[in-house]
């Protein structure tokens, strides 16, 4: 299996400051990961510090 994390790096709060947008993105989900199965199938929207959709992550067949 693969865990997949990605984010769409053209949202204006990710071109604005991308290190901090995606260092947010992933502290955040480092701690919530703890709430989901970790099995194929798992997945869940990733949004920017503005609300918007900027990616998803997933855990998919390898």
């Amino acid at each position: 299996m693969k865990f997949v994390f990605e984010i769409d790096m053209s949202t204006e709060a990710v071109k604005i400051d991308p290190e901090k947008e995606i260092s947010r993105m992933l502290r955040y989900w480092a701690g919530n990961l703890k709430n989901y199965p970790m099995e194929q199938g798992a997945e869940e929207d990733i949004y920017d510090s503005d609300f918007k959709a900027a990616g998803s992550w997933c855990i998919i067949e390898d």
